[in-house]
């Protein structure tokens, strides 16, 4: 009997090595545990917050607004570089995932996909 082929579940090459417990595909570099699915850790990959290029947001991060944004009922916007200090991520509040304080305009909610990690 043959043994049953391994994919990467990255690339699906099947070209891998063993190291220690992991599976290492030799296409890609991606590592995993030989018998597990990797389906399972995708979810908690997904429920992270990310900024708009890419970087993971923790709570009290510091982060850069990257385009102006216009403020409901001010006559000003919120310009191009300004830090916003002591974020808070929430979950399932609308689209804006952010809570924070802009100093000149107070409490507000922000989009992550238009911050960047400063």
């Amino acid at each position: 009997m043959t043994e049953p082929a391994v994919l990467c579940p990255e690339c699906s090459s099947e070209h891998y090595y063993e190291r220690d417990e992991f599976t290492v595909c030799s296409i890609c570099g991606h590592e995993w545990i030989a018998g597990t699915a990797d389906a399972a850790a995708a979810p908690e990959a997904d429920t992270a917050i990310r900024d708009s290029v890419g970087n993971v947001l923790a709570d009290g991060d510091t982060v850069t607004v990257v385009k102006d944004l216009k403020v409901k009922g001010s006559a000003t916007s919120i310009k191009v570089g300004t830090k916003v200090r002591n974020i808070r991520l929430v979950n399932g509040v609308g689209d804006h995932d952010i809570d924070c304080k802009v100093d000149g305009f107070g409490p507000m909610q922000l989009k992550s996909s238009v911050v960047k990690k400063a």
